[in-house]
């Protein structure tokens, strides 16, 4: 099993600068739940990191335009995925939305891994 994390932002430096002054102007209105939960304004969360760099679940990271070119679908961002013999939704823009810290992601990352097996 495999899970892919896409975030509601495209790639590139242009929207990386955007993001961030996005993030420093207005973060109530920033739309991506999992960039918030991943990421501060301007790096990676040090416990999402370790989390992420310790597991031995297989996660793959993309924005969505690159994941839009890479499997050809679109979903409602942002969005994790697991794909085993399919690509099916686990946890949705709703259910993203409703996690308040990274304490709460790894939790539900945890219980998808515990359910596969």
């Amino acid at each position: 099993m495999k899970l892919i994390f896409v975030y509601n932002a495209n790639s590139g430096m242009i929207n990386v600068i955007k993001d961030i002054g996005h993030k420093l102007m207005s973060p109530q209105t920033y739309d991506c739940f999992l960039c918030n939960l991943t990421h501060g304004t301007f790096r990676e969360d040090q416990k999402w990191k370790s989390f992420r760099e310790g597991s031995s679940i297989d996660m793959e990271f993309l924005h969505l335009d690159e994941f839009e070119k890479k499997y050809g679908m679109k979903h409602s961002y942002p969005v994790i995925l697991k794909q085993s013999s399919r690509v099916e939704v686990v946890l949705s823009r709703d259910q993203l939305g409703h996690l308040t810290s990274v304490d709460d992601l790894i939790l539900a990352i945890k219980s998808l891994s515990i359910k596969a097996n």
